[in-house]
């Protein structure tokens, strides 16, 4: 064994997919790039990492709603141009021309280009860990879309692409909830 940087420790732990996150403050949308994420249990609770050094996170506080939206590969290069501006003075779905579509419970802008998208609300925010605690209250999933392999942010400027998919639901049936297995497709998009 090597010994690490220990500040580089975090790029051994690759967190879930890059997601998009769309905010409504009352009179613009705006979307930012998050790529500390995590589910919370089998149920519709998510945490993001996100603080005041993000433009929507104004937005976030004052609203308690938003979008995780599910971007693929093929939109890597918006989601780090997302990431590297400033809803402050860009209007990002123009400069990266995506497409806002309202959603049916919160205020903030769904993606069309994404693969998925979940309406969320807040529940909490941990703010000594600048953890958002997120519920979602409903999702969509574009089936349509032919790209489906999602980003994984290692931390360092570097990406891990989805790949092959391994199939054990069967092992696994006695931790995953009832009927989960039927409801994800060979691509493995709920369904």
């Amino acid at each position: 064994m090597c010994q690490l940087e220990l500040g580089k420790a975090f790029t051994l732990m690759e967190s879930g997919p890059v997601v998009l996150v769309t905010t409504h403050d009352g009179n613009k949308n705006n979307i930012m790039t998050i790529s500390w994420t995590m589910v919370v249990d089998f149920t519709p609770q998510f945490a993001i990492t996100t603080g005041a050094w993000n433009y929507s996170f104004a937005a976030l506080r004052k609203n308690r709603e938003c979008v995780i939206a599910i971007p693929t590969v093929d939109m890597l290069d918006q989601v780090i141009g997302i990431g590297t501006s400033s809803g402050a003075n860009t209007d990002k779905f123009v400069k990266f021309k995506l497409t806002p579509i309202q959603g049916k419970v919160v205020k903030a802008p769904m993606i069309k280009e994404c693969l998925a998208n979940i309406e969320c609300k807040v529940i909490d925010i941990v703010k000594n860990y600048n953890i958002v605690v997120l519920e979602g209250v409903a999702a969509y999933v574009n089936p349509a879309r032919k790209e489906k392999r999602t980003i994984h942010a290692v931390g360092d400027g570097t990406f891990i692409i989805d790949g092959r998919r391994i199939d054990r639901r069967e092992m696994m049936a006695s931790k995953l909830p009832s009927g989960l297995s039927s409801l994800v497709s060979q691509e493995g998009i709920a369904v």
